[in-house]
């Protein structure tokens, strides 16, 4: 038998799931919202937001704001940022210089949550140092994770400590091809027999991450000023979002002044045309 092309367009058109008519409401999520930045402007603009539960930074988010001095641009958050959780990472390769920078991070204020990553540089495991923090009560948020071997080692290192987070960078994992839903539902079930520790979804890649990290029940995503800024846009009309769209790209073209001559245009309107251009160009 042989279906109509019509029929079947009418079929998908009818059979489209219904996350396509129905708008997501972000009032619904359990997952917590982190602000993943190290612009302080930003980050006081995000803390007013009632969306966002806590703050992320790292050494390359710093270097990329123009941070100079790490300590004194923490400290200025600080004072301003006090009842919500700010990670602050160690930047040491040596396991003794790391725990040193981890307790003199863990001092600057009870909301402090330190970074250390899951290895240093030369790949030697930080199992050892995960141990000796969380014994000595430091929250800890063990970091640039991409394996599940990896969750489940860094689980085991804090499962006796106080609160902590495990962040698995998904966006990362989606970067070589894989899909880290999978990952990060497995991550969820590693962890569910401690109840001290929280799996973050770090390095998102799109607002849609943030509702694939909750449908899996993942504790925290972490999110840049990028996404966060589109929180706006959730259940927009897609319709409309489509004519927004396409006056965008007709007001593009106008302001740039371009022009394609036609064969049957008249010589003169083709030159103007050009002097239109020209004249927009120079206004830039």
């Amino acid at each position: 038998m042989i279906t109509s092309s019509t029929a079947i367009t009418r079929d998908a058109i009818t059979n489209a799931p219904d996350s396509l008519e129905q708008p997501l409401d972000p009032s619904r999520l359990k997952v917590k919202i982190y602000a993943d930045g190290a612009d302080k402007a930003t980050m006081l603009e995000m803390y007013a937001n009632p969306l966002v539960s806590g703050f992320t930074t790292n050494p390359t988010l710093m270097k990329k704001s123009g941070v100079i001095d790490y300590c004194s641009f923490a400290r200025e958050v600080l004072d301003q940022i006090r009842d919500r959780p700010i990670s602050f990472e160690v930047f040491a390769d040596n396991f003794d210089e790391m725990e040193d920078q981890a307790r003199e991070i863990a001092s600057w204020g009870k909301n402090v949550i330190v970074k250390i990553p899951i290895t240093n540089t030369r790949g030697e495991s930080s199992d050892g140092l995960l141990q000796r923090l969380a014994k000595a009560g430091v929250q800890l948020n063990v970091t640039a994770l991409l394996t599940l071997d990896q969750v489940h080692r860094a689980a085991e290192c804090l499962g006796n400590g106080p609160a902590s987070k495990i962040s698995v960078f998904a966006g990362r994992i989606a970067d070589t091809g894989r899909d880290p839903v999978p990952v990060m539902a497995a991550a969820v079930e590693l962890l569910a027999p401690y109840k001290n520790l929280e799996l973050i979804w770090a390095s998102p890649r799109e607002l849609l991450n943030v509702f694939q990290a909750d449908a899996v029940g993942c504790h925290i995503i972490t999110a840049t000023t990028d996404i966060l800024k589109k929180l706006n846009l959730i259940g927009k009309d897609l319709a409309q979002y489509s004519l927004e769209t396409v006056k965008m790209f007709f007001d593009d073209a106008e302001k740039a002044g371009y022009h394609i001559p036609l064969r049957d245009e008249p010589q003169d309107s083709a030159i103007e045309a050009e002097k239109v251009a020209g004249s927009a160009a120079a206004d830039d």
